[in-house]
């Protein structure tokens, strides 16, 4: 899978750029796009367009169109990927400004920039701090006079792996922020049947640490508990594992490891060491960024179960008997949570009574609006209304939508997921703060009527 060519026009069909990597096709190759799709005006219809055999991949800026050429079957994924970290390479070198007059009077950077992220059709590094090290503007060369970067320092920018954090940092006091984000989806039947539901998480850190730390994340992964345990049973009451899984029995219960889908890891992790023990070892960016992104199905746990008794008396009245319930922990609470319950459209007025914050019949939603600024775990609250309806001459049954919830629950997981461990290894020891935090907030949560 590789790119033959990167070309750049105008909106007019000329080429102002063109830098050829692969001799399966010719410099005239990009005219094809020229003719059958910028002078057709084809140009919003699809970003991928085959012409004869060469496969055009393009995106436009500023009437600015960025063509990736290729006559093998790449991934498109690959090729966009490598035209938008083009773009935001030449954003940052032109502060900001990528329109055609730029791009004419940086002809020598651009060709540049080009042979560095590109490799005879192979995507390479990208990444603006290690580009600037050695490619630079008239500007910078001007005011760089005749200093001169150290080569051996080049090399090992771009041959070393981290390029994301500069290697001097300091900092008085050394934190780790580690927050575990989820938000949970639920579409349950009017009787109770959960039809499909699923968490959606990410583990987002914020690093002030000096040095060239190497960090190691733990959490209660299925496949990386049942190994341990596994471990504990063969070497007895006297291993190291046996302990591990002891102390992994005792949290227990069906909740003590979750099973992980969809897993992508910040470019940070090292792969090769995930995917030989589960260990999530890297070196951090300093400041916020997204370790890992994750998807669960399985064993998930609902923070919010809603039964609701809905009954339509005649064409004159509709009668609702909501019930809430909190399946978290009573040294817990759920903040600004918000449950609408739809009406008829035809409702004319509804009179609401709940024990546990305010309820009203709100028209723009066509629905009664219940907000609880706190909802205690452990806790069933109730909700009854009475709405009026006036006469309706469309003869169209309510199509009754479902209920819909707007929550916050700081302290709980809805995967299960628990930070097990974060150690943090720098060759001068120094002792490190460690903050978790865990919320749960709503996705897509429905409840039929």
């Amino acid at each position: 899978m590789t790119i033959s060519a990167i070309s750049i026009m105008n909106n007019r069909g000329d080429v102002i750029v063109n830098r050829v990597y692969r001799d399966d096709i010719t410099a005239e190759t990009t005219q094809d796009f020229r003719m059958e799709v910028i002078a057709r005006k084809e140009t919003g219809k699809a970003p991928v367009v085959l012409i004869g055999k060469h496969s055009y991949l393009y995106i436009r800026h500023n009437n600015l169109f960025f063509v990736c050429v290729t006559r093998s079957n790449i991934n498109p994924a690959l090729g966009f990927s490598f035209l938008y970290a083009m773009l935001d390479v030449f954003k940052t070198y032109f502060r900001g400004e990528v329109n055609e007059q730029t791009i004419r009077n940086n002809f020598t950077v651009i060709y540049e920039l080009l042979d560095e992220t590109m490799d005879f059709g192979y995507p390479q590094n990208s990444s603006v701090d290690v580009l600037q090290l050695y490619i630079k503007t008239a500007g910078e060369r001007a005011l760089q006079g005749e200093q001169k970067q150290d080569n051996s320092q080049i090399t090992s920018q771009i041959t070393g792996a981290v390029d994301w954090r500069l290697p001097d940092l300091k900092y008085k006091k050394n934190e780790v922020f580690i927050d575990i984000l989820e938000q949970v989806n639920l579409l349950m039947s009017a009787d109770g049947e959960i039809l499909r539901n699923d968490v959606s998480g990410k583990v987002a850190m914020k690093t002030y640490l000096t040095g060239m730390p190497e960090c190691k994340f733990g959490i209660n992964d299925k496949i990386l508990v049942d190994a341990k345990n596994r471990g504990g049973q063969k070497n007895g009451a006297g291993g190291g594992s046996a302990v591990a899984a002891a102390s992994s029995k005792k949290k227990g219960g069906s909740r003590k490891s979750v099973e992980i889908e969809d897993i992508t890891f910040h470019r940070c992790v090292k792969l090769t060491k995930f995917d030989a023990d589960r260990t999530i070892t890297f070196v951090p960016p300093d400041g916020e960024f997204d370790l890992m992104k994750y998807r669960i199905t399985d064993n998930v746990k609902l923070p919010f179960k809603i039964v609701p008794i809905v009954e339509e008396r005649g064409d004159t009245r509709c009668i609702f008997n909501i019930k809430a319930i909190s399946n978290f922990s009573s040294n817990m609470h759920a903040q600004n949570v918000v449950i609408k319950i739809p009406c008829p459209k035809n409702t004319a007025r509804c009179k609401c009574r709940a024990k546990e914050g305010r309820a009203r019949y709100e028209p723009e939603h066509h629905a009664i609006v219940w907000r609880i600024k706190r909802f205690p775990g452990g806790k069933e609250l109730g909700l009854f209304a009475e709405a009026e309806l006036a006469a309706s001459t469309s003869g169209k049954a309510w199509s009754r939508p479902p209920i819909t919830m707007e929550f916050s629950c700081p302290r709980f997981a809805a995967s299960g997921m628990i930070v097990r461990f974060l150690k943090v290894f720098e060759k001068t020891a120094y002792q490190t703060t460690k903050w978790v935090r865990y919320i749960t907030r709503n996705g897509q949560y429905e409840i039929r009527i």
